[in-house]
């Protein structure tokens, strides 16, 4: 009778065993799944803050343009108004 409770125990271990290596390899993939998705998250992130920064460059850019541009504008009118002023 001893041996059928060893058998029981030695065939639940084994089981178990078998178990606890399908776990350990699921909970591998599962582990490099994740590791792939933050991978592509990250990679998606990245991307958003270099044209984030692009955007944010061109509109720092844009706000010099308009600043030129004003005083450019405002020369012009200076020139007109000592071109056509009236001597006298």
């Amino acid at each position: 009778m001893e041996e059928t409770n060893e058998g029981k125990a030695e065939k639940f271990f084994k089981e178990f065993g078998k178990k606890m290596d399908r776990f350990a390899s699921e909970l591998k993939d599962a582990g490099k799944n994740a590791e792939v998705d933050l991978q592509k998250k990250y990679d998606e992130l990245k991307a958003a803050a270099q044209k984030l920064k692009a955007e944010a460059g061109k509109k720092e850019r844009w706000e010099e343009v308009e600043t030129s541009l004003k005083k450019a504008g405002e020369e012009l009118e200076n020139a007109i108004k000592a071109a056509f002023k009236k001597k006298g």
